[in-house]
């Protein structure tokens, strides 16, 4: 059975398969009636693990069955490390695992892997279940500056907001990256980063009000009761306009249940927190779900619109 070559993830090496007395036969059949999936040349993935992993965790099934296969010579690097640290994925691409190769050399992509090249010194690495993985440090610099400005901006302010890394290392890291490929759109997104941003769909909310001009909000913006006691915070606030913010997203509700609570509990009681801030600071409200940023001149318009009702 292949069950018992397969590893926790599910992950099987052709070269442990045939090691125990399989050959290609029995794997060619295994994937024929779904027994197995094939990731790449010389690795797969048991069929049932497969079907039930989520995008993140097929990817970081790709990523340690690479890993497994290159042995020590590379480590989860750019994106793929970010995936395996717990990071957005927000704009990615996850179509291939990430490695640097820890030699120094190799700049290619096949097979499903991406291969960098680049000098990996003390601090840049680190172990994870047995295998090399760039520090966070590392893996928040070089993602940014695969990903474009928006996607890195993400990564770079959940770094922040995790407290994986400060300000300071993101500026000492880019000063020592100032050479390397997209190191100006990475410094563009270093300065654009923020550690109180929660979420990618609050960075992104903030990035368009920077495209559109709009001013910026103040984050995690704290509503106060006449004792002194604190009410609640808010995503963003403009408090010179009298407006509040709240970005929606689509595990808000489920993901700050409390204890028993349904959906519709939660919902209720985040109604009623929001007619408590408005009260206790007689401002407007204003909230923003995912479609919203599919829709930016609209938004900011509507953003706009409701500046100009709250300062009236």
């Amino acid at each position: 059975m292949l069950e018992h070559v397969a590893d926790p993830l599910g992950i099987i090496l052709r070269r442990d398969a045939l090691a125990v007395g399989f050959n290609d036969n029995h794997l060619a059949r295994a994937r024929r009636d779904g027994s197995i999936v094939r990731l790449r040349q010389g690795l797969y993935v048991l069929g049932s693990s497969w079907a039930s992993a989520d995008p993140a965790t097929r990817h970081r099934m790709l990523v340690a069955g690479v890993l497994r296969l290159y042995r020590n010579t590379v480590a989860a690097s750019h994106q793929s490390a970010c995936v395996l640290q717990g990071g957005p994925m927000w704009g990615l691409e996850l179509s291939h695992a990430h490695v640097t190769n820890l030699a120094g050399v190799g700049e290619r992509r096949a097979a499903r892997v991406t291969h960098h090249r680049g000098e990996c010194r003390v601090g840049d690495l680190t172990r994870s279940e047995g295998l090399w993985v760039t520090s966070p440090l590392r893996t928040a610099l070089d993602t940014a500056s695969l990903a474009g400005r928006d996607a890195g901006v993400c990564v770079l302010d959940w770094y922040l907001n995790r407290g994986l890394v400060t300000r300071h290392e993101l500026g000492v890291g880019l000063d020592r990256k100032v050479d390397w490929p997209g190191s100006l759109p990475l410094q563009l997104a270093v300065r654009l980063c923020d550690a109180r941003s929660e979420s990618v769909g609050e960075s992104r909310t903030r990035l368009l009000c920077v495209d559109r001009r709009l001013p910026l909000p103040d984050l995690q913006f704290e509503v106060f009761h006449p004792s002194g006691r604190l009410a609640g915070r808010t995503d963003f606030a403009w408090p010179a306009y009298g407006l509040l913010g709240e970005f929606d997203g689509v595990g808000k509700y489920t993901r700050t249940r409390r204890l028993g609570e349904t959906v519709v509990d939660a919902v209720l009681r985040e109604k009623a927190r929001e007619d408590l801030l408005r009260e206790l600071t007689g401002w407007r409200m204003i909230r923003f779900v995912w479609a919203d940023l599919d829709t930016p001149a609209a938004t900011a318009a509507r953003i706009g619109r409701a500046m100009h009702r709250a300062a009236a």
